[in-house]
């Protein structure tokens, strides 16, 4: 019996099928969750000293959080942030050890040398209008993080 069903996916013309490109993707995706984990595993390694009073460890860690998508310079990146988790009950907050990733900040959304290079391409005489247009061959061509407003914003600085 013949499968007349079969549904293709139509590519559209704004995106390339690019090997190389999706090969460094790949990698950077890997690359960026292994450094990850070693910040983290880092973090936990520094207060290995600290126990609860019961001989159990302080701080642990304690999975991931959701995965999101960071814009960089070869595209978006669906990451996922590793989790610490401080097991001292208390009430006061502050007194609550809290892990913060110097690789990937809790709200990043662009990598730091995108949000660079975008008030030198307004300064260089792309309007907010063309921003879209102008990174789609830098980042994929939705670029979810990058709105008018957004733009505005960082250019205003």
């Amino acid at each position: 019996m013949k499968n007349d069903t079969q549904i293709l996916p139509i590519r559209q013309s704004e995106t390339k099928a690019d090997p190389l490109t999706e090969l460094a993707r790949q990698g950077a995706r890997q690359m960026l969750a292994e450094a990850l984990k070693a910040e983290a595993d880092a973090f936990v390694a520094s207060f290995a000293d600290e126990q609860l009073d019961d001989g159990r460890q302080r701080i642990v860690r304690h999975g991931f959080g959701p995965e999101r998508q960071v814009q960089t310079g070869i595209g978006a990146l669906d990451v996922r942030r590793p989790k610490v988790r401080d097991r001292l009950a208390t009430p006061d907050p502050s007194k609550k050890i809290r892990f913060t990733s110097n690789i990937l900040p809790k709200w990043a959304r662009r990598s730091v040398s995108l949000d660079a290079l975008l008030p030198v391409l307004y300064l260089k005489g792309i309007s907010t209008g063309d921003f879209q247009e102008a990174l789609s061959a830098i980042m994929d061509p939705d670029a979810p993080n990058l709105s008018p407003g957004v733009i505005s914003r960082l250019t205003a600085g």
